[in-house]
C-alpha cells in the first residue's frame, strides 16, 4: 500500500473536488482519495500495482489537469 499526494489544478468548488474524488475510487486498486479544494491537493492510498498513467486519467476523467505527483 503506498501514500501519494496529487497536485491538481482547475478546481473551483466543493462539487469539483467530489467530483474529483469520485472518479478516483472507480480507479482498480485505489483505496481511499480525498480532495482539498483549499490546498488544490489530493491524497490517495493505493496498492503498489497502480501506476501514475491511472491517476492521470481519473483527474482527467473528471474534467481537470494533474499538474504533479509526489510519493510519501
Amino acid at each position: 500500500m503506498k501514500k501519494i499526494k496529487l497536485l491538481i489544478h482547475g478546481m473551483h468548488c466543493a462539487s469539483c473536488a467530489s467530483n474529483i474524488e469520485k472518479s478516483l475510487k472507480k480507479t482498480p486498486g485505489i483505496k481511499n482519495a480525498v480532495v482539498s479544494l483549499m490546498t488544490k491537493k489530493g491524497f490517495v492510498e493505493c496498492d503498489d500495482s497502480v501506476k501514475d498513467e491511472e491517476l492521470q486519467k481519473a483527474v482527467s476523467r473528471a474534467g481537470y489537469k494533474l499538474v504533479g505527483i509526489e510519493g510519501e
